[in-house]
């Protein structure tokens, strides 16, 4: 199994790889830059090489990229719009060239137009981002998302439609979906019983394909069921349990993904016990 966290790359591409295997993981995800800026600079091609190194001699695979926080590819905002499809084609560029297999990007937010317009919106950004863009073997996850306000993407119909439409604009740019469990919770996925699990699985599947769904964000919840809040807590410490995490981690359907976790850390110690709980919550 691949069972992995967030590194930071604040000292090196190479670092962040270092500390996932240090910290017992053999995936992780990491900022291709600052999440928080628009301006990015281009990776150092010596640091991309020694992080190749890092992940053939640990064994960390896959390498996930997740995007720009400020990206918002559904905006009506000219300057947020804008500003938005230059970020995300930077993620993309950034992530072929460090070798990444995975880029999770969040659907936006669709404030002051219908849903639908803002999934069109999303769409067509995307097209004009990724526009001659060779992906050399990255992937664009579709991550799912709290529900919160004007937030598309907490239904599966949501992420297939987004899906269906990108295939038909930008039909070189491969596309499947990152499922995240604490927004999946606060959606109203009750993915902490069994039955619920079942069923959130079930539609999973029948909605998005579960071969399609390649990373699972394993992430505790601050917020209980369809409360739409979107705060991540320790495995175990939150409304989802380390019973209910026992039971995503075996169950058949999903065993294949790459678990990764974004809960928060105060210090190493803290990453190391999440590792190590979903490690042995794996079995």
């Amino acid at each position: 199994m691949r069972i992995g966290i967030h590194t930071s790359r604040a000292k090196s591409l190479e670092d962040s790889i270092l500390k996932a295997y240090e910290l017992g993981a053999n995936t992780c995800q990491i900022f291709s830059a600052s999440p928080r800026m628009w301006r990015a600079s281009a990776p150092d091609p010596v640091d991309v090489k020694r992080m190749g190194a890092a992940r053939v001699k640990h064994d960390v695979n896959p390498l996930v990229i997740h995007c720009n926080y400020l990206a918002n590819l559904a905006s009506i905002d000219p300057d947020i719009r804008a500003k938005s499809i230059k970020s995300f084609r930077g993620e993309l560029d950034r992530a072929a060239a460090i070798g990444a297999d995975y880029l999770v990007l969040h659907p936006g937010n669709h404030k002051g137009q219908p849903l639908q317009q803002g999934i069109a919106a999303f769409v067509l950004g995307l097209a004009e981002a990724a526009e001659g863009f060779e992906p050399r073997g990255v992937t664009v996850l579709l991550e799912n998302t709290a529900g919160s306000l004007n937030q598309i993407g907490s239904k599966f119909e949501e992420l297939r439609l987004i899906r269906d439409l990108a295939e038909r604009e930008t039909p070189k740019l491969p596309l499947g979906y990152c499922l995240d469990t604490c927004h999946m919770l606060v959606a109203g996925f009750n993915v902490a019983t069994a039955e619920g699990l079942r069923q959130t699985v079930e539609a999973a599947d029948k909605i998005l394909g579960l071969d399609q769904v390649k990373v699972i964000h394993s992430n505790d919840s601050k917020g209980a069921l369809g409360s739409h809040l979107d705060r991540h807590e320790n495995i175990g410490k939150g409304y989802i349990g380390e019973e209910a995490f026992g039971r995503i981690l075996t169950h058949p359907g999903l065993r294949d993904k790459a678990f990764i976790l974004e809960t928060p850390v105060e210090d190493d110690a803290v990453a190391r016990a999440d590792i190590a709980a979903l490690v042995r919550l794996a079995g």
